[in-house]
């Protein structure tokens, strides 16, 4: 996992709130979403930091998307995930 947002920003082309939400539905809310952007496209999601945002950031990056993160308000992180394409 990338930390670290990049000085601009990504643009997300969609956003997905999954504070509050168990893991592994939490991984599978943001695979299913990340299906869902073009490739190149940026995903942005919101999670409650500590096992929720590993499991989707290990998770994701393992299959070859970039992940970077960034730490929200009260105990979230914020990543934003780049879709591979292939």
């Amino acid at each position: 996992m990338a930390s670290g947002v990049p000085d601009p920003a990504p643009l997300p082309s969609q956003r997905l709130d999954l504070r509050g939400t168990p893991c592994p539905v939490n991984f599978i809310r943001s695979k299913l979403a990340l299906e869902t952007v073009p490739i190149g496209a940026w995903l942005e999601v919101i999670l409650d930091a500590g096992e929720p945002d590993r499991l989707v950031s290990e998770g994701l990056s393992g299959a070859g998307h970039q992940v970077l993160a960034e730490p929200g308000p009260a105990g979230t992180v914020r990543l934003l995930i780049r879709r591979h394409g292939g």
